[in-house]
């Protein structure tokens, strides 16, 4: 009993060890950005592009950022080099216009155009930014969706130098061995890891397996609900009768998932009301449509509570910031049940968030 005793007494230092390691490693790497700071431009430079890397799934971890970088040179080392310099939606306009064009790989003259668009990427976000703010919202990916989009307007396929792929529509949306005897069980499990990789446009099971991996470092809580949006999304198109071909491919994953994700636990507390709202939000609309209208529902529900932007970090850093908010508030409810004697709030003077709960977090926190 002693030995035993004894040894579980030696383990638990290591424990403690291990734990604090993975703990610089894991989140958002808040250490790492600080040492970063006094190191060469060069160094915060690559600090800034793997945040960026990582920040299209919500995750602020460089790690995370060079996990997913190596994901996307193992299906295709064109689409990593041709990631963007600025920030997640940079990084987007670069993968989707390689992916996107019909001259193939190692085509370097789509650098331009590239570097181009990336370089309209912040000041998109910017004027985006500033519309967004008056109702605290993120921007998302909308100046992505935005400027890719006037790219491939305006080009086409038939453009002399920068053509895109000729996509044609489907001319047999249910084709007749389309049906569920049909289905391939092997290819619908690994269509969930391969709508997550569709998030930077890549169909590989592997690069997707290497992205929730980089996302599990982060935060097991993102890794999760991406895992639990792309299965959403393809049971969605499962119920929609979409062709088979189009849900192997992760076609019907990558909304999902990033809808799953912003709601499960980013821009709201992860509790398990936010938890069903997420799996809702994940089999509606596409992603910014459905994420952007969730966020601008309010609620006096103090479980479904949303943070301000201001404060919004990974989930379970999110989570204990709340759970902070509500030891205040007890403490202040037991300082004033013991009559002592309490500063009244100011109806028009400055919020304080630490005493406001009880009357809908929403309202609180965004006040």
């Amino acid at each position: 009993m002693d030995n035993s005793n004894q040894l579980s007494h030696e383990e638990a230092p290591a424990r403690s060890f291990l734990l604090r390691v993975f703990g610089l490693f894991s989140g958002d790497m808040r250490l790492c950005g600080e040492l970063v700071k006094r190191q060469t431009v060069v160094i915060q430079l690559l600090d800034w592009i793997f945040r960026g890397v990582a920040q299209v799934m919500f995750v602020n971890n460089p790690l995370s950022g060079l996990l997913i970088t190596a994901g996307l040179f193992l299906q295709n080392p064109w689409e990593a080099i041709s990631v963007g310099l600025y920030g997640y939606n940079g990084t987007l306009v670069g993968i989707l216009m390689a992916v996107l064009s019909a001259k193939g790989s190692w085509y370097w003259w789509l650098l331009l155009p590239n570097v181009f668009m990336s370089m309209l990427c912040p000041v998109l976000s910017s004027a985006l930014s500033s519309v967004a703010s008056k109702w605290d919202l993120p921007i998302f990916t909308l100046p992505f969706n935005i400027l890719v989009c006037l790219h491939v307007a305006a080009t086409g396929a038939n453009h002399t130098y920068f053509p895109e792929v000729d996509i044609q529509p489907n001319n047999h949306l249910h084709p007749p061995n389309d049906s569920i005897k049909s289905l391939n069980l092997s290819q619908l499990l690994l269509s969930v890891p391969v709508g997550v990789g569709q998030v930077y446009g890549c169909d590989s099971p592997w690069t997707g397996g290497v992205i929730l991996l980089a996302l599990l470092l982060s935060s097991p809580t993102i890794c999760f609900h991406a895992i639990l949006g792309s299965a959403a999304g393809m049971l969605s198109g499962l119920a929609l009768a979409a062709p088979h071909k189009d849900i192997y491919s992760g076609l019907w994953g990558y909304n999902s998932a990033l809808s799953c994700i912003a709601i499960g636990g980013v821009f709201y507390v992860l509790t398990w009301q936010t938890h069903l709202l997420a799996l809702i939000c994940a089999g509606t609309w596409p992603f910014c449509l459905s994420t952007l209208i969730f966020l601008l529902i309010s609620s006096e529900i103090p479980a479904i509570c949303r943070l301000p932007l201001s404060v919004v970090s990974y989930p379970e850093e999110n989570r204990h910031y709340w759970r902070q908010l509500e030891a205040s508030e007890k403490v202040q409810h037991s300082q004033q049940s013991g009559g002592q004697e309490e500063a009244p709030l100011k109806k028009n003077g400055g919020p304080n968030v630490q005493l406001v709960l009880e009357d809908g977090c929403s309202d609180a926190l965004l006040s």
